[in-house]
């Protein structure tokens, strides 16, 4: 959960050029032509800031449902190996 909020802190410029890209354009209605055309532009006109616009969101749901998902495989697994006679 820990490294999973990590990697989300470290990909988050990744997340906001993916989503620009989706949108297609900027706020001035100029169409994006590729991913070093939305990091340069963005560089640019709104600073490296904006790269991590959503970091705390990001990070805290991703750690969240590391952890979920951590605590709900080992319950499986504990009560899975309990019926298997295994324990």
């Amino acid at each position: 959960s820990i490294s999973g909020g990590f990697a989300a802190a470290l990909t988050t410029p990744l997340d906001v050029i993916k989503t620009r890209l989706m949108l297609g354009e900027d706020k001035h209605g100029i169409k994006y032509k590729n991913a070093a055309d939305v990091f340069g532009r963005v560089m640019r006109e709104e600073g490296w800031k904006t790269l991590f616009s959503g970091i705390q969101p990001r990070v805290m749901w991703i750690s969240i449902g590391g952890f979920v998902f951590f605590g709900a495989f080992e319950e499986y697994r504990s009560l899975s190996m309990i019926a298997g006679g295994y324990e």
